[in-house]
């Protein structure tokens, strides 16, 4: 009997540990740090074509990835080129017609974050 419970813990043990090196391998975080992802750029990027401004706080990002993923949804957008930084979790928004803070809020949403701070105006460029 207590050779069948020593040998069912070592298949156990044995199991956890490729489970452990695969996911390890795979990027093992929030959104797969191993993985590099692309930043999205915008064609337009003349500052002065960008009148409009926001800045938000985004919530649940962990890496540089997840700082480009928002990035990138932000400038899917028509009209915005975004910065976002993972340091301080900010997005800077530029935009060439008013924000449309809905429109922003669920770019990050469907990305998986969450807007936690929302700021409009010429200053927050």
């Amino acid at each position: 009997m207590n050779a069948l419970i020593i040998i069912l813990v070592a298949v156990a043990a044995a199991v956890a540990a490729v489970y452990a090196v695969r996911r390890a391998r795979k990027g093992g975080a929030c959104c797969g740090e191993h993985e590099t992802v692309k930043r999205r750029g915008v064609s337009d990027r003349n500052p002065a074509h960008y009148p409009y401004g926001a800045e938000m706080t985004i919530g649940g990002m962990t890496c540089e990835n997840c700082a480009r993923r928002v990035e990138n949804a932000l400038n899917g957008l028509e009209g915005t080129w975004a910065t976002v930084r993972i340091d301080g979790c900010r997005a800077r928004v530029r935009c060439k017609q008013p924000p449309d803070e809905a429109a922003l809020r669920r770019a990050v949403r469907e990305t998986g974050y969450v807007v936690t701070g929302y700021a409009e105006g010429r200053e927050a460029r």
